[in-house]
């Protein structure tokens, strides 16, 4: 069979992503803190652009009348432009105002935002802490450098979690001078720094107390899983004392803090800003999108006038204007296109959890990403991409949109959400005797007392997802 080589055609249907398409994508499915750091880019490398917050942006000619049409209007020469076979000339500008009208922080006074003073505080954090006190220390100049790279190693709790071994060869000293700083270090506040393992901190505190040589570092010192366990007897047993000793010295070591550094914190904490206002006003479901802090980009008026003075000019100049009026305009589109499609989707979830608002998660309805997609008429990625790093506010608090989908159990009315389970099996086990704390069986049993019926293996999964201990580490003897 000899080979050949034949040119043909063929008739077929594609999707093709163009720039603009990816674009429009790659704005959908980012956070607030990543959409404002892209439009900061596009500002910076678009002279079209400008934002229209800053009325005193500087213009290339003095002379040029304050620019005061909306964002979402092309001039007409530039529409005019826009006409030529390089351009996309059928871009729709809407007016978004009715998606931002009156929501909470635009000045009405409303009471939902954080206080300024919520904002304001600032924390000494551990680093700058322990800090301060080695640099009132006797140490001298060899050893505080010594001191500062270890504080450097240092974890969010206040552990010395690395390997000791290869911090040591990375000191470049010997490993006998690495201990003596390492113990003077350990006497720093807040007790119990510098520890390499939980018994260490512990015994640190202990000897703090004047507790060195007492029966709760025997315990810290050599049954810590038997403590976990609760296996008090065996414990009694091997160091040959009463089982009320014991109880008395595991009453001591809870008095410690296996986290010494809680009280410290070294990043200040981002606060998140909601996307997404909803509220419930006179009955009704108000949805508003927070628009404080966002740039409102528009085309910049001047590049207007040269760009119609140069006519039907051809050159690099030309075609460097139209080049960025066509990338502008393409923005200007895919924002308006992002904010009306984070405004529907967010509209129909709160049409179906519509209770959630003034009942809590209690009343959470069982919702898939398809529930929402045939609503609005859109493909579920995209509704994925939406509900993504996107946080809406409400009455009950501040959560991420992808938190209102969850999967259904069967209840004794119909359905109900996994989230309200979990949120049963929270206040159960918050409200139950430490001493004769609720099996996940009893837990099961409990739920079908209320028409909800669950596995226990169920129950085990949404007890460990909530980060509740299993009952018998649970259970409180003493």
């Amino acid at each position: 069979m000899a080979l050949e080589i034949k040119l043909g055609q063929k008739l077929g249907q594609s999707l093709v992503m163009t720039p603009q398409l990816q674009q429009a994508i790659k704005l959908l499915q980012l956070g607030r803190l990543e959409y404002l750091e892209v439009l900061a880019q596009e500002l910076e490398k678009n002279p079209v652009l400008e934002d229209a917050r800053n009325e005193s942006s500087e213009s290339i000619s003095q002379e040029s009348p304050q620019v005061t049409e909306a964002a979402s209007e092309l001039p007409s020469e530039l529409n005019q432009v826009a006409a030529d076979k390089d351009f996309s000339n059928d871009i729709p500008y809407e007016d978004l105002s009715h998606l931002y009208s009156s929501h909470p922080g635009s000045g009405s006074g409303s009471g939902d935002l954080p206080s300024l003073e919520a904002t304001l505080g600032e924390e000494i954090g551990l680093t700058e802490h322990l800090f301060w006190q080695l640099n009132t220390s006797e140490l001298d100049q060899a050893d505080r450098e010594i001191a500062g790279r270890i504080i450097g190693n240092l974890d969010g709790d206040g552990y010395l979690r690395v390997n000791w071994q290869e911090l040591v060869g990375f000191l470049g000293c010997a490993e006998s001078q690495a201990e003596k700083v390492l113990s003077h270090l350990q006497t720093f506040e807040p007790v119990g720094v510098f520890a390499r393992s939980i018994s260490e901190c512990l015994l640190i505190q202990l000897e703090h107390r004047g507790q060195r040589q007492s029966l709760a570092a025997e315990i810290v010192s050599k049954h810590l899983s038997k403590v976990e366990n609760k296996q008090y007897q065996s414990v009694a047993k091997a160091e040959r004392v009463s089982i009320e000793e014991v109880y008395d010295a595991i009453r001591s070591i809870r008095e410690l803090e296996p986290r010494p550094a809680r009280d410290f914190v070294d990043e200040q904490p981002i606060f998140i800003t909601p996307d997404v206002y909803v509220r419930l006003v006179e009955g009704e479901t108000v949805v508003t999108l927070n628009e404080n802090g966002l740039p409102k980009l528009r085309l910049n008026k001047d590049y207007e006038g040269m760009l119609a003075s140069m006519g039907s000019k051809k050159g690099a100049d030309a075609s460097y204007l139209k080049e960025n009026v066509k990338a502008a305009s393409w923005l200007i589109k895919s924002i308006q296109q992002r904010h009306q499609t984070i405004f529907k989707v967010t509209e129909s979830i709160f049409t179906f959890q519509r209770d959630f608002l003034d009942q809590g998660v209690s009343a959470l309805k069982p919702l898939v990403l398809r529930e929402i997609a045939e609503e609005v008429g859109m493909h579920e990625s995209t509704i994925s991409r939406v509900t993504t790093n996107k946080y809406v506010h409400t009455a009950q608090g501040v959560f991420e949109l992808k938190y209102f989908f969850s999967s259904s159990l069967k209840g004794g009315e119909g359905e109900v959400s996994s989230e309200s389970v979990k949120n049963i099996i929270k206040n159960l086990v918050g409200t139950e005797n430490p001493k004769k704390p609720l099996s996940d069986q009893a837990i099961v049993n409990l739920l079908k007392e209320e028409g909800v019926k669950v596995a226990r293996r169920t129950v085990a999964k949404y007890r460990e997802s909530l980060g509740i201990l299993s009952s018998s580490k649970r259970k409180k003897v003493f």
